[in-house]
């Protein structure tokens, strides 16, 4: 199960002795306000601390670094209340390891007109400070957010709660670690990928193992706990016998839950936090974990299918992005099925075997036992229903060979024309923006797979603010995309992204 992670943000004012002990007095005050109003806000997920204004290189120096081996601190928002001279700030930013946001804001949102004196023009210049302190993080080429406005403002305070979550998917992706049940599917590309830069660029951890060892954590799972758990699933779920006999239909259900416990116990004591399997190598297993992984998925891990280790860790990513989120719909590994290319209800029905997030569901979920003719095991048991209608984002992690690129398609997500009771599985339904002819042109012209990391609790801006923060290529398709532009998008990454 996902613990989360009581992760806070340090806020850094900077400021000089110029003007007096009085104006650092105020400036401390100041801040100390933004950072309890920023708090009871309730728009930030995580809390803010105030730090002591920063105005010596050796502070400075001394509270990044402090923040760099703070397991609590997942970043720094800085503001620059008067002047603070930017070489100050230099051995800090040089050796800051964290993500940074830079908060371009006043203390007071009115000019006070009939009050105005030089005194106030000294000690509130954020327009000049602030400027100051971005001259020296772009001449140093480092990655941060800009956010812009009154610190009171909701739009402002929602763009910090926003980047606040690509922080934390920052932090978080050097905690992601992989475990790959056997290999990559046979003769497959788009899902393999270079493991080792993998882990050079985004800090993540893949490893394969063996499928009978993990068959052992599945065999050692007792009757006791597996009963419980299907238990768990009846009471949870709604049962769909479609003319099965009951008791086979319960034991194929229970076959899922003692795969479910015996993953999650290796997942746990290897501490691994996505999986990716392939059906094509199931060894002692006697069913393709269907309903298991779905459950997994649900409390937090990431999977992919096929060995599609990049799903997989993408998945984990946005889980722990949107952990906590009030009136989340849900996350989950998608793939690409079908058309719909009937003229004005274009779409991709998105599926999978088996393996879709329950958290995306509308409405009801079943549990349902059909064949498969894949992974020559008995009927396995699957969570069937609708994903919500609404927007969402697909994202696409590709390697190359020389780089790695993320693609980041807006899609927009409704019900199906009609239902589909032969289908056994769950099922999503969306149109790619701007539309499907050419968004999906975009998608083929990008090198994006048929396997996806889906939510609609992220935003492009977002995951493109984690790609800069990682340091690779992030491509948009969206409302504004054309051919023409995006090509030229592509041969301008080809030039930046080569180099590096």
């Amino acid at each position: 199960m996902m613990k989360q992670k009581e992760y806070k943000f340090w806020f850094c004012t900077g400021s000089q002795d110029l003007y007096g002990e009085e104006c650092l007095e105020h400036v401390a005050e100041h801040a100390k306000i933004m950072v309890a109003e920023l708090n009871k806000s309730g728009v930030l997920p995580y809390e803010v601390i105030w730090k002591p204004t920063l105005i010596t290189n050796e502070l400075i120096r001394r509270t990044f670094n402090e923040a760099n081996t703070n397991p609590e601190c997942a970043g720094i928002i800085t503001w620059m209340h008067t002047f603070s001279p930017a070489k100050s700030w230099i051995l800090g930013l040089k050796e800051f390891r964290k993500p940074l946001l830079h908060l371009h804001t006043q203390f007071n949102m009115e000019i006070p007109y009939d009050t105005m004196d030089m005194d106030f023009m000294n000690e509130n210049q954020s327009a000049h400070g602030d400027r100051e302190f971005g001259h020296m993080v772009t001449r140093m080429g480092i990655e941060r957010k800009v956010v812009v406005g009154h610190w009171s403002d909701k739009e402002v305070q929602k763009d910090i709660a926003s980047w606040m979550r690509t922080a934390i998917g920052i932090v978080e992706s050097s905690h992601i670690r992989v475990m790959r049940v056997a290999d990559n599917m046979r003769n497959v590309a788009v899902t393999e990928g270079d493991k080792v830069e993998a882990q050079i660029k985004f800090g993540w951890e893949v490893d394969a193992y063996p499928v009978n060892e993990i068959v052992k954590a599945v065999d050692a799972v007792g009757k006791s706990d597996v009963n419980a758990l299907v238990d768990e699933y009846y009471e949870k779920y709604n049962i769909l016998l479609e003319g099965r006999d009951p008791k086979e239909f319960r034991d194929h259900v229970a076959v899922q839950a003692q795969i479910e416990l015996g993953f999650e116990r290796f997942l746990e004591e290897k501490n691994y936090q996505a999986i990716v399997t392939h059906f094509d190598d199931l060894g002692g297993l006697k069913q393709l974990p269907g309903l298991a992984i779905q459950r997994l998925m649900e409390k937090g891990y990431g999977f992919g299918a096929e060995g599609d280790w990049k799903v997989a860790a993408m998945v984990r990513l946005m889980k722990v992005m949107t952990q906590g989120m009030k009136e989340a719909k849900g996350t989950s590994m998608m793939e690409d099925y079908t058309y719909n290319l009937v003229p004005g209800k274009e779409g991709i029905l998105e599926a999978h075997m088996l393996e879709i997030c329950p958290t995306v569901a509308d409405g009801m979920v079943s549990i349902k036992e059909q064949p498969l003719s894949m992974g020559n095991r008995e009927d396995p048991a699957r969570l069937v229903f609708t994903a919500k209608e609404g927007k969402g984002i697909a994202t696409s992690l590709i390697d190359l060979g020389d780089r790695f690129r993320l693609i980041i398609n807006d899609v927009d997500c409704r019900h199906t024309e009609k239902p589909m009771p032969k289908l056994p599985v769950a099922t999503a339904f969306w149109t790619p923006q701007p539309n499907l002819r050419t968004g999906a042109e975009a998608w083929i012209l990008a090198g994006g797979a048929h396997h996806t990391a889906f939510t609609y609790d992220l935003t492009a801006e977002q995951m493109g603010d984690w790609a800069a923060a990682m340091g690779i290529e992030a491509v948009y398709i969206d409302k504004d995309t054309t051919i023409r532009n995006f090509k030229r998008e592509l041969m301008l990454g080809d030039i930046v992204y080569k180099e590096k």
